[in-house]
């Protein structure tokens, strides 16, 4: 390097200043001289080794040229935390409410039957005299009556009937349930019988002199049959609870045009609401066995009737399970010893497959518009009914005619 001039404010050559600065051999620098503090646990480094400056936290370096700020004094901050998601809020079922729900349903399920059977007409059914022996099985005696107190103004104009108590009946039903299978037998208005007191009527007379406790001895009389428990059913009670279901369905097998039954309808199965379905049951001018075609008519629309109570939609929709208990208890009576079980037996009793019999019968001797039991089949059907064995099916037939 060559010599800078002297008098330029440069130290000189061979001065203390000048070797401290250009790092020449010279003594010790002068005790006022800055000098390196050894790193503590380390060893001191020579003048005249490379310094090695320390090296800056990636996370403190700056964009903008700003120097490192001391490692020692500065808080390492935690890595940013990503936002918890919100939640959205679900409604929970606790383990309790489904108990809960079942409990209700079944407590309504039970009360609306139990209200009702307090609504109902209870009518002593006890004949006086002597009776048949118990029998196993049960045996209830269905009465359709012309009780019409409970249909409203619109519905006896249409039935051209008056507010009556029922004296009449075109309907008697014995169903038996037991283990010999469950069996509807009709038994039709114009038979002959030995009606207690009367001598031999039309078996729909006992009802019509005697109500129902005369009508439970006349059938016990003609059958053998022990009667457990009697079931009164008016006009009202198949129209009214035939709407409170929203129809049932009926197959005629021919085109019906009735006018003494108000009736007007075309062949096929088809639904019809409960004045059609009353007209249907009732009608006995269009078929040429007249009373016997019907008496099948009525069973019919009876087993259509058990056909809509077992759906288990009468039971998912509160309305309709109202309105058919209603409608039911309104236009039925029964007798004084049938209890809220009874009554659930009797309901279940009329739902689901059963033989369907008229009893066997025979043109009445005496009168050509009069039948009688028939001698030689009718007592088979009502040994098993009473013995609760299975029916011979040459004993039962739809009509009670020999097939």
């Amino acid at each position: 390097m060559a010599d800078r001039p002297q008098g330029s404010g440069m130290p000189e050559k061979g001065t203390p200043e000048y070797d401290w600065l250009y790092g020449g051999k010279s003594q010790a620098p002068p005790g006022d001289a800055t000098q390196q503090v050894p790193t503590q646990g380390q060893p001191p480094q020579g003048a005249d080794e490379t310094r090695v400056m320390p090296a800056a936290r990636r996370e403190a370096r700056g964009s903008g040229g700003q120097p490192p700020s001391d490692p020692r004094s500065s808080v390492a901050m935690p890595p940013p935390q990503p936002r918890p998601k919100k939640r959205r809020w679900r409604p929970r079922l606790r383990l309790g409410f489904i108990p809960l729900l079942l409990l209700l349903v079944v407590v309504y399920l039970v009360a609306i039957p139990l209200y009702y059977w307090t609504q109902i007409d209870k009518v002593d059914a006890e004949p006086g005299g002597s009776r048949p022996d118990d029998q196993p099985g049960t045996n209830y005696l269905i009465v359709g009556s012309d009780k019409a107190d409970d249909l409203n103004a619109e519905q006896r104009k249409e039935l051209d009937t008056t507010e009556r108590g029922g004296t009449n009946t075109d309907t008697i039903i014995v169903l038996h349930t037991g283990s010999g299978g469950r069996t509807l037998m009709s038994i039709p208005r114009d038979t002959l019988a030995e009606v207690p007191g009367d001598g031999t009527q039309m078996i729909n007379s006992a009802f019509a002199s005697g109500g129902a406790p005369k009508l439970v001895a006349t059938v016990e009389k003609l059958t053998g049959i022990h009667i457990d428990h009697y079931v009164e059913l008016g006009f009202g009670s198949v129209i009214n609870t035939v709407d409170a279901f929203g129809g049932v369905e009926i197959c005629p097998k021919q085109d019906m045009k009735d006018p003494l039954a108000r009736l007007d309808i075309k062949k096929g199965c088809q639904e019809v609401d409960g004045l059609t379905a009353l007209a249907y049951s009732r009608s006995r001018h269009v078929t040429a066995l007249s009373d016997l075609d019907r008496v099948a008519r009525q069973r019919e629309v009876i087993s259509a009737l058990g056909d809509e109570a077992l759906s288990p939609w009468t039971f998912v929709n509160p309305l309709r399970y109202w309105s058919l208990n209603k409608a039911a208890s309104g236009a039925i009576r029964i007798d004084e010893g049938m209890n809220p079980v009874d009554i659930g037996r009797f309901a279940l009793a009329m739902t689901g497959d059963s033989q369907t019999c008229t009893m066997p019968n025979l043109a009445a001797p005496s009168d050509p518009n009069r039948i009688i039991a028939d001698p030689d089949r009718a007592p088979a059907l009502f040994k098993a009914l009473i013995n609760d064995s299975t029916v011979p099916k040459r004993a039962c037939t739809p009509t009670g005619r020999a097939r």
